[in-house]
């Protein structure tokens, strides 16, 4: 079993419903996966502790059903 990116992100947004978040299927398989989240809920919070609030959102899911995320967080938006 594995989860849909909407899966993902309704997890992600129960923990952090602020987030902006930008999800990409590496491989095409619901199992690895891109995701570059954006929420003031990271804001003072290193890298580290932001993936763990990300991580703790996806609980159980993260090594099970979600075999791969990479991560890049930010507490504001960057201009292009």
């Amino acid at each position: 079993m594995t989860l849909s990116p909407k899966e993902i992100t309704d997890l992600i947004k129960k923990k952090l419903p602020d987030a902006i978040i930008d999800l990409d299927d590496l491989k095409g398989d619901n199992n690895h996966y891109h995701a570059k989240i954006i929420s003031s809920k990271f804001k003072g919070l290193s890298k580290l502790k932001q993936h763990k609030l990300v991580y703790s959102a996806l609980g159980s899911h993260m090594g099970n059903t979600l075999h791969a995320l990479m991560l890049e967080t930010s507490d504001i938006k960057k201009k292009d």
